[in-house]
């Protein structure tokens, strides 16, 4: 999440960031995020109410590690290139941090409702494009954090790097002085088109090389998109067009719990997480009257494509994996090993980024939007994010808890987002309020499938202890 420096040319969106920006054009909410409970003791004043000052008297100094926070995502008009970053002419911190106190009983049902109610006003695009709130009034004097921003800034990795540029690794760290930020002009007319013109022809360069050369990248990205439309997926009630409210849940689980079921089972965490939705989305189903003996879902996975050093992040860089899951399977075991069987399998191939190949091109990328609501190729997405692996604070109020938080979009009713933070592996599952009423259905399937993949590490320990002391 690079700032914008005139020595450093204009910042155009990649391929992949402007892929996250046409969803805006066709009603969709693009936007990602992480709901967060904090030990309010230090954060709140004698009557409750939230210490806001305090909160963006501390954010303040750090604002020029994450430069995206201060810019607005301009579009030129025809002819002058892609969208691209310039620093907002003036910005008020109070006008993206505020406070949103929670109606009673103050409960986590009331919480994710207003995360939910938040997630639904769009960002205003006047404004850098993201926005953080604190929500006081959960019992023990906690106090909720919801921060959200446009995928164009960043993809779940990068997004999280930002995060935790934002907070601290203490209670009680020096405050750094704030250094002075005065916004860089913005490009003339000229200079839009100038490099306008400079980006299409190093585009027609490339273009030309790559239709001398064999395979590589291009042949990667076709093999790509022969897997994602091989196969169509199975129509179930999952897929439906869907509308602009949200209804969140959340299931709670421990990493180390989650390693210790991979293990025993030669998965990996990450099957561990698509197991436990697959229970979720069996239960689902079958709740709703559908057939699910026979029934393999196809699932998306967003595979991070970033290389840079843990906390540097920056940007939008997924490659996508397409994972069946075995619904029709009624052992949760068994699901596990046909899961870790099949991500074992495909882990291997080459995988562009989602912006490569045919999806660089901006006509495909509408046309794609547009045929999102009717699509067959995936049934939901299930992504997977390292967090934080020690505790972080903000104004010295410690994260008690951590969960991510994704966006829908076309006929995909249903989408599962997954991150780890201090020993904890928080699931959230995110639904369109009206297609999917039946959410805790889901989240009581997935809290089962974790618990009977539990057991069944303490069953295998159990019969190895039995064995040994025979």
């Amino acid at each position: 999440m690079g700032g914008m420096a005139g020595s450093r040319g204009l910042e155009r969106l990649t391929a992949q960031d402007l892929l996250m920006l046409w969803a805006d054009d066709f009603g969709w909410s693009e936007d990602i995020g992480v709901l967060a409970v904090l030990d309010g003791a230090r954060l709140l004043d004698g009557d409750g109410r939230v210490r806001v000052d305090e909160v963006r008297r501390r954010l303040e100094p750090r604002l020029h590690l994450v430069p995206r926070l201060r810019q607005l995502l301009c579009r030129p008009r025809w002819g002058l290139g892609w969208p691209l970053w310039v620093d907002a002419a003036s910005f008020d911190l109070a006008d993206h941090v505020r406070v949103h106190p929670l109606a009673p009983p103050g409960d986590e049902a009331q919480l994710l409702a207003a995360c939910a109610e938040l997630y639904r006003r769009r960002l205003n695009p006047a404004r850098p494009l993201w926005e953080a709130w604190l929500l006081p009034g959960l019992p023990g004097r906690r106090v909720g954090l919801f921060l959200r921003a446009h995928h164009t800034l960043a993809d779940g990795v990068a997004g999280m790097a930002a995060f935790g540029a934002l907070l601290d690794l203490g209670a009680d760290p020096p405050v750094p002085v704030a250094p002075a930020w005065a916004p860089a002009p913005p490009p003339s007319t000229g200079d839009l088109l100038r490099d306008n013109l400079r980006r299409r022809l190093r585009g027609l360069g490339r273009g030309l090389s790559a239709l001398g050369r064999a395979g590589g990248p291009r042949g990667a990205s076709l093999g790509v998109w022969r897997e994602f439309l091989a196969e169509r997926a199975p129509r179930t009630s999952l897929n439906r067009p869907i509308g602009a409210d949200r209804r969140l849940a959340v299931v709670r689980g421990r990493l180390e719990v989650a390693r210790q079921v991979a293990h025993a089972h030669r998965a990996k965490v990450n099957d561990v997480v698509l197991a436990a939705v697959a229970g979720g989305l069996r239960q689902l189903l079958a709740g709703r009257g559908e057939d699910v003996r026979e029934l393999a879902l196809r699932v998306m996975v967003p595979v991070s494509l970033h290389r840079e050093q843990p906390g540097r992040a920056s940007g939008n860089r997924d490659a996508v994996m397409l994972v069946p899951l075995p619904l029709g399977e009624p052992d949760p075991v068994r699901r596990l090993e046909l899961i870790a069987a099949e991500t074992a399998a495909r882990k291997g191939r080459a995988r562009p980024p989602m912006g490569g190949g045919l999806f660089g091109l901006v006509a495909v990328q509408r046309a794609w939007y547009r045929l999102l609501a009717r699509q067959r190729t995936v049934n939901l997405v299930v992504t997977n994010v390292p967090g934080p692996p020690v505790p972080l604070y903000l104004a010295g109020a410690r994260l008690l808890e951590l969960f991510p938080v994704a966006a829908i979009m076309g006929n995909l009713t249903l989408a599962v987002a997954v991150l780890s933070y201090a020993g904890q592996l928080n699931l959230t599952a995110i639904a369109d309020r009206d297609t999917c009423p039946d959410l805790e259905v889901f989240v009581q399937g997935m809290q089962a499938a974790l618990d009977d993949l539990e057991r069944s590490v303490c069953h295998t320990e159990a019969m190895r202890w039995n064995l040994l002391l025979r």
